[in-house]
């Protein structure tokens, strides 16, 4: 009975210790953050709460006084800006995934295995802007590296965050275009970009100045680096940091 009751004060006392961390998450992540952030709550009973967004604009949230804890970048140079102004503390930044590019067509009956004539016959191509969202960013150095900007340029068409350029191409307003390796579709013609065509995709995250004192942003935070967030965010396409 002694047992039992000591159990039971203990659960108690673990309850009344976790608490909520609102977390800023790129659009690209979102699913492997809802995975790892029901891992994280199974294991230590704190709760996460995500919001997700194209990373730009997420930032200018949180530069606007946003309440976030924690923020899940979709680069490594956005948390960093952020540190510098003040808004996050810089010891605290990590790379929790890296990610990769996709070239993809909705029409598994396309000819993408010769990228640049794809991209150079396409009527329109899906690109997230480049303005605000990393993956974006790496679509247009690709689209450069590949010498086909002039040729190409005038047929981009732009989501706000990389799931908007999913979804440009899902529903046929564009012939193909860049989406996130790790959101590959079942179906569809798919070219993976080398990497040697884009900067690397490191994806960090970094302790917000509002979560600096919250528990469970920053036992998220040091979960994140772990063994068992590390074999989900692979689950899902993504390389690990390091």
């Amino acid at each position: 009975m002694r047992l039992i009751l000591t159990l039971i004060l203990g659960l108690f006392a673990a309850s009344a210790r976790a608490e909520t961390a609102l977390v800023a998450v790129a659009t690209n992540f979102r699913p492997t953050a809802e995975a790892l952030a029901e891992a994280f709550t199974t294991e230590t009973g704190h709760e996460i709460t995500l919001t997700a967004g194209a990373t730009g604009k997420l930032a200018a949230q949180i530069m606007n006084g946003a309440p976030f804890d924690l923020f899940l970048s979709a680069d490594a140079q956005t948390p960093g800006r952020l540190a510098e102004g003040g808004h996050a503390l810089a010891e605290t930044q990590i790379t929790y995934a890296v990610g990769g590019l996709l070239i993809w067509s909705a029409d598994p009956t396309r000819d993408v295995s010769d990228a640049p004539a794809a991209l150079a016959d396409a009527r329109h191509i899906a690109v997230a802007n480049p303005d605000l969202a990393p993956y974006g960013k790496a679509a247009m150095q690709a689209i450069e590296k590949m010498g086909l900007f002039r040729v190409v340029s005038d047929k981009i068409v732009t989501g706000e965050n990389i799931g908007q350029a999913h979804a440009l191409i899902a529903s046929g307003a564009a012939d193909l275009g860049f989406i996130a390796a790790a959101a590959q579709p079942a179906t569809g013609a798919v070219w993976p970009v080398p990497p040697s065509l884009h900067d690397p995709i490191r994806q960090d995250a970094i302790l917000l100045e509002h979560g600096a004192k919250n528990l469970a942003a920053n036992a998220f935070l040091r979960w994140l680096q772990g063994d068992r967030a590390s074999t989900i965010i692979r689950e899902f396409g993504y390389g690990p940091g390091g």
